[in-house]
């Protein structure tokens, strides 16, 4: 089942001719989820393909380098004939700014626009599959974190056990998976525990936004396959970072540590590294033992599932 990242801006506030500004687009079986908007959104959806299908918009925070891109990203959609229904999730208190963006360039929207506020601990999206939840975060304005959460998929199957209990193959396969109880072929009552394994565990995306490290970005990653977090600086400018609600690389690779993240993507990254982030990378894999890394705009990162064979 997809799940994949496209980082559509890393940058920081100031973009360079190699990072845009903030937005990451996730594909999750077809149900497209864009997170921050930075100036020049759609310009890189277009030059990256991921397609303008994208039916949520997930605000962190309303300063310019996330939110910029809204205006011409509604524009884009007008002129494309775009009907379906866009939902838009803000921080508590921050609709307003957001209807102010959406109307900023005189373009009334021709599709279903709706803007909710969201509150850290609140689940934002549901669906059947999985949710999307608002994670507490540290800036200087009101924010939030997104988590994405799979739901536990099914035990695995095992059919040479049903075949052992005397279960003939067919349709009662299907209905010890589903958790219903069969009758074997000797009359006997076969339970599903006895040939279905536990849950398994569904995949886990966390995107902080802008952000100092903070233990709720730890409790929200914990076990994460992906962790996406700020990381505008390098160690020598810790102090820029805490005066300014950021992290330094090495920060978020011990955050990613302490929540036993599988791999930590480094965005946000400021204009005075356009030549080199590689510091970066070395400085948070020096705490943490996973996969840290700086990806480009453009990069995409495919999301298996922990016990993918």
């Amino acid at each position: 089942m997809t799940l994949r990242v496209t980082f559509l801006g890393t940058g920081g506030a100031v973009p360079t001719t190699e990072r845009n500004t903030s937005a990451v687009f996730v594909n999750r079986e077809g149900d497209q989820l864009l997170f921050d908007a930075g100036e020049g959104t759609q310009r890189q959806m277009m030059r990256f393909g991921t397609g303008f299908g994208a039916t949520a918009l997930f605000v962190t925070h309303t300063h310019g380098d996330h939110v910029l891109g809204i205006p011409g990203l509604i524009q884009t959609w007008n002129f494309n004939d775009r009907n379906a229904p866009l939902d838009v999730y803000v921080p508590a208190g921050r609709a307003g700014e957001v209807w102010e963006l959406i109307r900023v360039a005189n373009t009334t929207p021709s599709f279903p626009v709706e803007v909710h506020e969201v509150s850290a601990g609140e689940t934002a999206l549901e669906r059947e599959e999985y949710r999307v939840e608002a994670v507490a975060t540290e800036h200087r304005t009101r924010s939030v974190g997104y988590a994405l959460v799979e739901k536990d998929r099914k035990g695995r199957f095992d059919r040479e056990r049903a075949e052992e209990l005397g279960v003939e193959p067919g349709p009662k396969f299907s209905q010890l998976h589903r958790g219903e109880e069969v009758k074997a072929e000797d009359g006997t009552l076969v339970e599903p525990e006895q040939v279905v394994g536990a849950p398994r565990p569904g995949r886990r995306v966390v995107y902080t936004g802008d952000t100092r490290p903070v233990q709720s970005v730890v409790d929200a990653a914990e076990d994460a396959d992906l962790l996406i977090h700020d990381a505008t600086f390098a160690e020598a400018a810790a102090d820029r970072a805490e005066q300014t609600g950021h992290s330094t690389a090495r920060e978020a690779g011990e955050l990613a540590a302490a929540a036993g993240a599988k791999r930590l993507a480094l965005t946000h990254i400021s204009s005075r590294y356009a030549g080199n982030a590689k510091p970066l990378e070395t400085e948070a894999n020096q705490p943490f033992s996973g996969e840290a890394f700086v990806p480009d705009d453009g990069q995409k990162l495919s999301i298996p599932y922990a016990d993918a064979e």
